[in-house]
């Protein structure tokens, strides 16, 4: 089984920037679809991006498209988010997860792995 650690998170003040990282190790990396969920104090698990194991097809929350991006190293087993413009809505612990199949990409009952998380907190 994939084994996931993200790094990357941080505090940023609105507008800002940062880059996650997500590296996988344990598994067969390129035969895995990966997805970035997010979760707020007091609210659910959240699907913010998911990238084919190809990294050709990406899908997105419409809360975050056209200022996140997603893609992946294969070479380096690891999958990034860039996110750019951030809001203080954008504040949550993010986790990468791994599944082998993207029919259900925003179900993260479909993601058979995860990270253990890193925090990201946008300040206003």
């Amino acid at each position: 089984q994939v084994q996931l650690v993200e790094s990357g998170g941080g505090l940023v003040q609105a507008g800002g920037s940062l880059r996650l990282s997500c590296a996988a190790s344990g598994g067969t990396f390129s035969r895995h679809a990966m997805g970035w969920f997010r979760q707020a104090p007091g609210k659910e698990r959240e699907f913010v991006a998911a990238i084919s194991w190809g990294g050709v097809i990406t899908y997105y929350a419409d809360s975050v498209k056209g200022r996140f991006t997603i893609s992946r190293d294969n070479a380096k087993n690891t999958v990034y988010l860039k996110m750019n413009s951030l809001k203080p809505e954008d504040t949550a612990v993010y986790y990468c997860a791994a599944t082998r199949f993207l029919n259900y990409y925003s179900d993260y009952r479909q993601y058979n792995a995860w990270g253990q998380g890193t925090q990201v907190t946008v300040s206003s």
